[in-house]
Order: structure tokens, then sequence, then C-alpha cells
């Protein structure tokens, strides 16, 4: 059986970009961003919710989530992320675990799970091993103002919002360092597959006992 093997990080730390350096060396991984949008899709269940709770000022003109806009809302009240979590993490978590399992059924030594807030919600003491992806604070806010679009300010509240980097490093089986090039993560990231393609083969692991989210 397939062990599951969580990935996690800070934002813009490289977590995505390292997670397709997996996907290329022939690792499946379940991306909780990407259950995230399936579960508040237009004409969702979820979206209902959101909206429901937030109003429809949270909706981008095409009727899907307005995503920076519900974030800008979110992050700057404890309490309305808290009720934004209560609507997404159960439906997360219930898609996640479903294609975990389905993976964790399989032939390959090892999958992954990529979730940024694998550590905060304790679903890192059910992975069989844990990948955490550091980057410095200053490359982090960096990284974001440019990908986002946001401003230093939106992120630092982001920043805020998460466990603390040094943390999440201290759970980690894994350490993958991205202030550099591409090709020093790329390279690091198949040094840490050939670990875990050691350690898991012929190896039984079963499905992550908690809910993921």
């Amino acid at each position: 059986m397939t062990a599951i093997v969580g990935l996690t990080g800070g934002i813009a730390s490289g977590k995505s970009t390292v997670a397709g350096f997996f996907r290329e060396l022939g690792v499946q991984v379940v991306d909780a961003d990407a259950v995230a949008r399936e579960v508040v899709a237009p004409g969702s269940p979820g979206l209902a919710a959101i909206v429901e709770a937030f109003g429809p000022e949270v909706l981008a003109a095409d009727g899907s989530l307005d995503r920076k806009k519900t974030a800008s809302i979110v992050f700057a009240d404890p309490e309305k992320r808290r009720r934004l979590e209560a609507i997404t993490h159960p439906r997360i978590a219930e898609r996640s675990l479903a294609r975990l399992g389905a993976l964790a059924g399989g032939p390959a030594p090892y999958a992954i799970y990529e979730a940024p807030l694998l550590v905060e919600n304790g679903i890192h003491k059910s992975m069989a091993a844990v990948i955490v992806v550091a980057a410095s604070e200053a490359t982090q806010v960096r990284r974001a103002v440019d990908r986002d679009r946001a401003t230093e300010p939106e992120v630092r509240a982001r920043l805020a919002a998460q466990l603390p980097l040094v943390e999440k490093i201290a759970v980690a089986d894994h350490v993958i360092r991205n202030d550099g090039d591409l090709a020093a993560l790329r390279a690091r990231t198949e040094e840490v597959h050939r670990a875990l393609s050691v350690a898991f083969a012929g190896r039984v692991a079963g499905t992550p006992q908690g809910g993921p989210a």
C-alpha cells in the first residue's frame, strides 16, 4: 500500500512548485487548494453557504467566489475567518480523504497530500512523513506581493494568521529550503524523493485517520 506524505509550507514558500517537481517524478499529489476551489465552485452548496454568511459582495462578476475579496474580509477578522473555515474545512476534508484513501490502496511507495494548514489543523500527525518547504520571511513577502498583486500589509496579515514557519519545521521529517534558484530547489526535491522512495519501499501505510483541511 501507498504511504501518504504531507507537504506544507508558508505563504509563497514554493510548496506548489515543489509539488509540481514531485509530479514530474511520477508521484501522485492531492492538492488541498485545488479541492478548496472545487468545493466553492459556482452552483455548489459550499459557495451558497459562503454567500449566506458573508453576503453577495464576495462574488465576482461571473458568479464565482472572489477569493481576493474574501481573503481581505476574513484575514482582517479572526471570527470571520473561523466562520469561513467552518464552512469550507469539512467539505475539503471529506473530498480530500476520499482521494487519499484511493491513493493509499495503490502500489506506489508514497503519494503526497499538499496542504497549507497541514500542521495548524493537526493533520500532520496522521501522515507517514511530513515535508516542509521553507523560505525566509522577506522572500515570502516579496514573492506574495509579486504573485498576488497584494500589498505588503495584506501579505503580513496572512503570514500572521498562519503558524510560524519555525513551528512547522519543528515537526518536519524533511525540510526543503527555497531561497535559491529553481535548479537548487529541484535538486533538493529529487533528494527528498529518493529518501522517501527508499523509506517506504515495501512498507504498508494506511490512509490518514484525521480530517484533511
